[in-house]
């Protein structure tokens, strides 16, 4: 049976377990689950990166008391990944799964980036494109503004999905969405992130905690941009996500440690736009 999940904060003094679909296990500090992710912190590092997984990717999560919350039947037999996995050889001369680092430039299979979200395990996330662009998010503007239905706050993809579905049955094209058109032409996978995602990229950005100054955490990012041809992250200008608040407005976020992290603001206004891809 499927437990309704409940939203709420949890106490992050006490080690609970979280059980994902594909049987792996991460003992985590859970911090806040709300009804399309769960915010967590690795147990063994409650002062580093706060994560964010997706609901559908856990099986049941038990907590330090001792209860359990279940979200899915069972757990799959063999994890799937979402782009082939590089290994790298050992000191030994073994073969293991290559491991990342947030800042770290990805460039494999044709896949250029840098990482900007990771799993759990260091061998998936998410890498940030090297460039930028001011965009608006759609060029409505009164009285003819609408509501698309872009509403995932943790899956820019499923947007990105939303969104053309509502072209193909409103007669509009790509034209009419900008933000998303930018980061669809640069290839299959790539999509303007959610406003979670946005959220995870701007405290990985700073070091995994925005309270503190990490000058060194941002500099490797930026670097890491840099030198492979691409663009700095702007530290106080908005990003665009894909997440939409009403007919008038998107939720956007920025890099900067000063709150707030949200605000919303006119689709049709231009604002900063990179493009996020799987990995």
């Amino acid at each position: 049976m499927i437990f309704a999940v409940c939203c709420g904060i949890a106490a992050a003094a006490a080690q609970d377990l979280i059980v994902k679909t594909d049987a792996s296990k991460i003992e985590a500090s859970v911090l806040e689950v709300s009804p399309d992710a769960v915010r967590y912190k690795r147990f063994s590092n409650p002062d580093g990166p706060t994560y964010v997984l997706p609901v559908a990717e856990i099986h049941y999560i038990q907590y330090a008391n001792g209860e359990k919350e279940f979200y899915s039947e069972a757990p799959a037999t063999t994890p799937e990944t979402s782009a082939p996995r590089s290994e790298v050889q050992t000191p030994q001369g073994r073969y293991v799964l290559k491991e990342y680092e947030i800042g770290e430039l990805y460039d494999e299979n044709g896949l250029k980036g840098v990482v900007c979200v990771l799993s759990e395990d260091k061998q998936h996330g998410l890498i940030i494109s090297l460039d930028q662009i001011y965009l608006p998010w759609n060029i409505s503007r009164k009285p003819n503004l609408f509501v698309v239905g872009a509403e995932n706050r943790t899956d820019g993809m499923a947007n990105m999905e939303i969104v053309e579905r509502y072209i193909a049955e409103h007669g509009l094209s790509w034209d009419d969405f900008p933000a998303f058109k930018w980061c669809r032409e640069k290839g299959e996978g790539w999509y303007l992130p959610s406003i979670d995602e946005m959220l995870n990229i701007g405290h990985n950005y700073n070091g995994g905690v925005r309270t503190l100054n990490n000058r060194k955490a941002r500099n490797k990012f930026n670097n890491a941009l840099k030198d492979a041809g691409g663009k700095r992250m702007d530290k106080m200008v908005y990003y665009f996500s894909s997440t939409e608040k009403n007919e008038k407005e998107a939720y956007t976020s920025h890099m900067s440690p000063e709150p707030p992290y949200i605000v919303e603001i006119p689709k049709y206004n231009k604002f900063l736009v990179r493009a996020v891809h799987k990995f």
